[in-house]
């Protein structure tokens, strides 16, 4: 897989039937290593290593309702009080970040109420902090670090 611009994390690999593996920390399993998937797993490394976020506080592809449809979303964080601090949205490092990327994930935070967004494709980060009153984005330099308190 191709270097990304994020710090280089350990990961541990398998391969199978000529397919590689990642394992994943927070599904405690291995997957098919995609290129979505690599840029998926980074991003976990991320949240984790540089940002202070707990693994317990993590979740990886579960599903949402948005306007009674089924989706799935790539990354969230919880805050201590069980809501939303953070969606991720991971794309393959060939795909171009462009608005229908982040009209994705706003409909994904109308139903999350996330406080946070990431949009990345492992070489390019986008993050805005949401004002849920104004229904708005504020465009970042960079992530703050997770607080507990």
């Amino acid at each position: 897989m191709m270097p990304l611009n994020f710090p280089r994390y350990a990961f541990r690999f398998k391969s199978t039937e000529k397919k590689v593996h990642i394992f994943d920390e927070i599904r405690k399993r291995f997957f098919v290593l995609t290129p979505e998937e690599w840029v998926r797993q980074h991003c976990v490394q991320f949240l984790i290593e540089d940002l202070n976020i707990p693994k317990s506080y993590i979740n990886v592809e579960k599903e949402v309702k948005v306007n009674s449809m089924s989706k799935r979303y790539d990354i969230i964080s919880f805050n201590k009080d069980a809501s939303i601090h953070l969606i991720v949205e991971c794309k393959a490092p060939h795909i171009k970040i462009n608005q229908e990327t982040f009209d994705q994930i706003a409909r994904y935070n109308l139903t999350l109420n996330a406080k946070y967004l990431m949009v990345t494709n492992g070489l390019q980060h986008y993050y805005c902090q949401m004002n849920v009153d104004t229904e708005s984005y504020i465009f970042l330099k960079e992530l703050p670090m997770y607080n507990l308190d």
